[in-house]
C-alpha cells in the first residue's frame, strides 16, 4: 500500500479543546508548545508546495562539459523521495473500537447500576419517615437488623461485640519474608 504525500494546509489540532484541559501549573508549557507547532506549521506553509523549476537550457549552455547537465537533469527527474508509509493506522483505529467498546460496556454498566438505585431511593421514598416509626415499623421495614427478642435475643447494649457468642475478627497474618 503506498502513501501518498500530502500538503497540509492547516493546522488539525483542536488548541481550544487541549487548553481546557491543561492545568493551570502547566500552562506555561503548553503555550511554549503551541507557539512551537505554530511556528513549524508557518515554516511549512511559507515554503512552495513543489519544488522550484530547473531551466536546464540555462545550464546546458553554461556548462562546458559535455554531457554532465543531461546526466544531472536525468537523475534529477528520476529522483523520487519516498513518503513513509502508514503501517500504524490500523493498531490505532483498532485501539479505537477497542476503547469505544469499553466505554459503551462501562455506558451500559453504569445504566444498569443508576436504574438499581433509582429503585432503591424509589423503595426508601415510599417508606414511612423514621420520625414517625414505631419498632414494629422499624422491625418490618429493616428484619435483619431490628431487635428481635423472641428470635433473637441479646444482650444490653445490643452491639455485636457486647453477645456471648461474639467471636472476635483477626486480621490476616503478615506474609513472612
Amino acid at each position: 500500500m503506498a502513501s501518498v504525500a500530502r500538503r497540509i494546509k492547516a493546522s488539525s489540532i483542536n488548541w481550544a479543546a487541549i487548553a481546557e484541559r491543561v492545568p493551570e501549573n502547566q500552562k506555561s508549557q503548553y503555550l511554549a508548545f503551541k507557539a512551537k507547532s505554530d511556528g513549524y506549521l508557518r515554516r511549512m506553509l511559507s515554503q512552495p508546495e513543489e519544488p522550484p523549476k530547473i531551466d536546464w537550457a540555462f545550464y546546458k549552455t553554461s556548462v562546458a562539459v559535455p554531457g554532465m547537465v543531461e546526466d544531472f537533469q536525468k537523475k534529477y527527474d528520476a529522483l523520487k523521495i519516498p513518503y513513509p508509509a502508514d503501517n500504524l493506522t490500523p493498531q490505532i483505529e483498532a485501539q479505537k473500537q477497542e476503547a469505544a467498546k469499553e466505554v459503551k460496556e462501562y455506558i451500559n454498566a453504569s445504566n444498569a447500576r443508576i436504574a438499581s438505585y433509582e429503585a432503591e431511593l424509589a423503595k426508601i421514598r415510599a417508606m414511612l419517615p423514621f420520625e414517625m416509626m414505631t419498632m414494629e415499623d422499624f422491625r418490618d421495614a429493616y428484619p435483619d437488623q431490628a431487635l428481635d427478642p423472641l428470635n433473637r435475643p441479646t444482650f444490653w447494649p445490643h452491639e455485636p461485640e457486647d453477645q456471648p457468642d461474639y467471636e472476635e475478627e483477626t486480621p490476616q497474618a503478615e506474609a513472612k519474608h
